[in-house]
């Protein structure tokens, strides 16, 4: 079976992207290999040996454009509306918090936020599917 390890964004700014992620969601530089063009950069915690890989194409001035293809990453917390609060406090303008039912079945209960490069991020309560 494939196990899922991590997932790769382009970014611009790496101390940007890198602090934008520790504040958010508490990721930390567990490994950075920089070579001649470009530098990745592995973001973990401890909730997850699954990591975040940020791309930094060195020389690149110009913003990504995400196209239109693009979904989002998520995460789950255990305390949905504390985490809204702390991220708002931080001034990363996280989006209303939005409840997703199912013939009167409570699903899901997530906001979304964007980083610096304006990749979606889904934060959903802990519970059900979502662990």
């Amino acid at each position: 079976m494939a196990k899922a390890i991590h997932s790769m964004i382009r970014v611009l700014d790496e101390a940007r992207s890198v602090d934008f992620y520790n504040k958010a969601f508490g990721l930390d530089v567990a490994e950075r290999l920089d070579f001649e063009s470009f530098t990745l950069i592995y973001l973990s915690n401890t909730e997850t040996g699954f990591e975040l890989e940020l791309t930094v194409n060195k020389g690149r001035e110009e913003p990504y454009q995400l196209g239109d293809g693009y979904g989002h990453l998520a995460v789950s917390v255990a305390d949905l509306d504390s985490e809204h609060d702390r991220l708002g406090a931080l001034g990363l303008n996280p989006k209303n918090i939005v409840e997703f039912n199912r013939d009167g079945t409570l699903l899901a209960r997530f906001f979304f936020i964007e980083d610096p490069d304006g990749y979606k991020i889904e934060v959903l309560q802990r519970g059900g599917r979502f662990k």
